[in-house]
């Protein structure tokens, strides 16, 4: 299978596997309770090959799956051979940026902490720009670009009529960071103004006065699906990026984004931070 198509089909895999293992049951055991091989079982919780919603609504239930879970993950199941708008970029992207997408796609909510850069969702055109122009590998213009074309096209998700709840925590840091130029900052302090006053985005800075946090080591995303069991959290390092998905892992950055939300600053008063920092500059 492609790697255009291995994304839905990743999640869905994941998903599968942490079903099953939270109700206790071997391959084997479950596919006798739906009537099918451990192979099959097997081959659903994998990244590739073709799957039967019915099948994996029958092993849903066979979990003990309640009702909202289990129609989420057979929707998923659904649309494991869907591919998104991305699809056409898929050939000069990474697979790590093809799953986030898909991910974020299918959010309902993003929980962001950010302590180097604005967040994607919320960068302004130049200010993206002048970030890929930073970067330590030098990008062809039609190169650079078509990243940038793809990042303000992921922002097309803040406007649907339905869309997904952002919650961003930004470090003060990332408001002093002048990137580009003091012109295209003051502009993009500009855009986070407006996006705090969005019903569905909720921005906080995390002022330098509150010293070490829960989250000193790094920027993190928690993406939220319809169930909880189908949260990934995203970790972007400059040279790669993880997905995290097992229970553990889910909760202590749930947990360090609680922790974080509690020690920020109210969207009130954050927005009047940024507001002076956007004066001063």
């Amino acid at each position: 299978m492609s790697a255009r198509a291995t994304t839905r089909r990743r999640q869905l895999g994941a998903t599968m596997r942490k079903l099953r293992a939270r109700n206790g049951m071997t391959l084997e055991e479950a596919g006798q309770l739906v009537g099918v091989s451990k192979a099959t079982v097997s081959r659903y919780e994998t990244q590739s090959g073709p799957v039967k919603w019915l099948v994996i609504d029958a092993l849903c239930r066979a979990y003990g799956v309640n009702d909202a879970e289990r129609r989420a993950v057979v929707a998923l199941a659904k649309d494991a051979k869907q591919q998104g708008w991305w699809s056409s970029f898929a050939d000069s992207i990474p697979e790590s940026m093809n799953l986030l997408l898909t991910l974020e796609d299918e959010a309902v909510r993003e929980d962001h902490f950010s302590c180097v850069y604005v967040p994607g969702l919320l960068q302004t055109r130049r200010y993206s720009t002048a970030l890929q122009q930073a970067n330590e590998v030098r990008l062809e213009p039609i190169e650079l670009e078509r990243l940038v074309d793809i990042r303000m096209k992921r922002q097309e998700i803040l406007a649907r009529p339905k869309p997904p709840h952002l919650w961003a925590i930004l470090d003060e840091s990332v408001m002093h960071r002048v990137v580009g130029s003091p012109e295209i900052m003051k502009e993009q302090l500009g855009r986070l103004l407006e996006a705090n006053e969005s019903t569905h985005i909720t921005l906080q800075v995390l002022p330098f006065s509150k010293g070490a946090h829960s989250a000193a080591l790094g920027s993190f995303v928690i993406l939220g699906g319809s169930e909880p069991a189908l949260d990934v959290v995203y970790v972007d390092f400059h040279t790669g990026s993880l997905f995290l998905e097992k229970d553990e892992e889910l909760e202590r950055y749930r947990l360090a984004f609680e922790y974080l939300r509690a020690q920020a600053l109210d969207m009130e008063a954050s927005s009047a931070m940024i507001y002076r920092i956007r004066k001063e500059l």
